[in-house]
């Protein structure tokens, strides 16, 4: 998952794929989901977004994670070989969205 704020993304927090068939599919595990979203609460950093690879394809949203998307406004990050894209879904699916790190 990805953490931060409106100003961005400030941090990740891993989570097991729970998918039956996690090689072409993900599923984040739900208890690590929970968990920060209650943290979110308490005060700490809030979820954004989310990541996962696709290492036999493109780095964009495949049609799996379009029809999935909640199209709440969440970030997406997608790693690719050799690539990383940033993306918010949305009503009219994802939209790319342009990113720079700084560093800490």
């Amino acid at each position: 998952m990805l953490l931060g704020s409106e100003d961005g993304v400030t941090g990740s927090l891993p989570a097991r794929n729970v998918h039956p068939d996690p090689a072409r599919h993900f599923e984040i595990d739900p208890q690590v989901l929970i968990d920060a979203h209650r943290a979110a609460r308490s005060g700490g950093p809030r979820v954004v977004g989310y990541y996962h690879s696709h290492p036999n394809g493109l780095a964009r949203p495949s049609a799996t994670d379009s029809a999935l998307a909640a199209n709440d406004g969440a970030i997406w990050a997608i790693i690719a070989v050799g690539r990383i894209t940033l993306w918010r879904s949305g009503d009219a699916g994802f939209e790319a969205l342009p990113y720079e790190v700084t560093p800490r």
